[in-house]
């Protein structure tokens, strides 16, 4: 098995069929699908025929995003491991350039190019955050990309977590998410953990994937709530690990 892919639904049905059409379209080779029902909805896949393996795991209370990713881990057989939204739509085989650049020396995370519906490059590479970066942005409202695209590669600081492929052995180095982020900063604070072990993350700009993005955390008080839990833990982490470093 060269590649295990992991989805977590939150009754998201007609975006997880999609999105496995999507990968029935491509047939890529030696694949397996781990998807995972957060929220108990009717997903029936009895009646589509997938030309990969596609395992169900049911949760019977609602788990955080670390926690479901890395359930599926525990249960892939693939060399490479990918985390995908369900709300990702692919055009053309991302994975075999992604799978390529993540099997390098060095690298932690490949991630794709990531377009909206409009055809517009996201946000989806970024530099780590800082209380100043955030309030310069909240008081500015500036919206500017951090890493503009130009080049077959980036090299950001993180990248977003509506897709990320791993090496295994990247993903186990870190010991996968951070359990004790429900949702939001997850991403953020597994690839600092990747830079600190020496491993970089990377976007590989021939790779492109559509996102059909639901700004939940814009419009939602829990979502919001999360996001700051997450951002919050984040900078804690970050501020104990500077004052807990050995000095010279």
């Amino acid at each position: 098995m060269k590649l295990s892919i992991s989805v977590v639904s939150h009754r998201q049905a007609s975006l997880v069929a999609q999105l496995l059409q999507d990968l029935a379209g491509l047939a890529p080779a030696g694949i397996e699908v781990i998807l995972t029902v957060n929220v108990p909805e009717p997903l029936d896949l009895s009646s589509h025929v997938y030309p990969f393996d596609v395992k169900v795991i049911r949760n019977n209370h609602v788990k955080g995003f670390g926690a479901n990713h890395n359930a599926a881990f525990a249960l892939a057989n693939g060399r490479f491991f990918a985390v995908l939204n369900p709300d990702i739509r692919l055009i053309d085989d991302p994975f075999a350039a992604l799978c390529e650049a993540a099997a390098e020396s060095g690298i932690g995370v490949a991630a794709p190019q990531v377009l909206s519906t409009a055809g517009t490059t996201e946000d989806s590479a970024r530099r780590f955050p800082t209380p100043t970066m955030l309030a310069r942005k909240l008081l500015i409202g500036s919206h500017r990309q951090d890493y503009p695209i130009a080049g077959a590669r980036i090299m950001p600081d993180w990248v977003a977590g509506m897709f990320m492929l791993f090496r295994r052995e990247s993903f186990e180095a870190v010991r996968g998410f951070d359990q004790r982020y429900f949702l939001y900063y997850e991403d953020v604070d597994l690839c600092w953990r990747l830079r600190r072990a020496g491993l970089a993350a990377v976007v590989v700009t021939a790779a492109r994937v559509v996102h059909d993005a639901r700004r939940d955390s814009h419009r939602k008080l829990g979502y919001l709530r999360h996001h700051v839990s997450g951002m919050t833990r984040f900078f804690i982490r970050r501020a104990l690990s500077i004052f807990s470093a050995p000095r010279a």
